[in-house]
């Protein structure tokens, strides 16, 4: 008989970060999507080391080749398979960079923004980690179909949540679009929208627009 097993053990992670996080008063977690790595990603939020916003770039547990050639290595933040484990470990992760950069969070204006399938993440982090945050920015994607719907949905009462994506984005058909309203409404939340010219990328000009 084959039996199932976890345990629990140290575990290093890398992350990236533009700025300073003590010194600034905003603070943005940039979560990549499918396939990416943190150290690219977070170049696309350039713009913001000008702002007075430290920009930190967790990135995804799991690497793998993107391509035959091994040269391309992407990331992912969790798969179907045994999901709900690596769910409990990437939030463990994500708070405790949270943790390690954030002394004092009532002092700190803190965006939690997901590209992709990082919203996801970003959204479970927001209703499932221990911090603190003002806004919620979902970026080409949207709150995932296993959100809490139960006494934890209170969680994102009282947040700016704002989602954001591109006219011509391939993934964000009509049925994900009422996949995302009919999740909103469960979650009992009304995001603001932002809708740009462009497709499944940051448009930096949008970006702007979220300071």
């Amino acid at each position: 008989m084959i039996e199932t097993n976890s345990l629990q053990f140290n575990f290093s992670a890398r992350y990236y970060k533009i700025g300073n996080a003590t010194t600034a008063k905003k603070i943005w977690f940039v979560l990549h999507g499918y396939g990416q790595l943190a150290q690219f990603f977070i170049k696309k939020f350039n713009v913001l080391k000008e702002k007075d916003v430290c920009v930190i770039a967790p990135e995804g547990l799991s690497k793998f080749y993107t391509h035959r050639n091994p040269d391309r290595i992407g990331a992912t933040w969790m798969t179907r398979e045994n999901r709900l484990m690596d769910i409990d470990n990437y939030i463990t992760y994500l708070d405790s960079i949270y943790h390690h950069e954030i002394k004092v969070a009532k002092e700190k204006e803190v965006t939690l923004l997901g590209f992709s399938q990082g919203a996801a993440t970003a959204s479970r982090w927001a209703q499932q980690g221990n911090i603190s945050y003002g806004r919620l920015i979902l970026w080409a994607g949207i709150f995932p179909p296993d959100m809490h719907f139960d006494q934890r949905k209170d969680v994102l009462k009282n947040k700016k949540i704002i989602q954001v994506y591109g006219k011509t984005d391939p993934f964000l058909n009509d049925s994900i679009i009422v996949e995302m309203k009919d999740i909103q409404t469960k979650l009992n939340v009304t995001p603001e929208t932002l809708v740009f010219d462009g497709g499944h990328e940051i448009d930096e000009e949008t970006l702007s627009k979220l300071f």
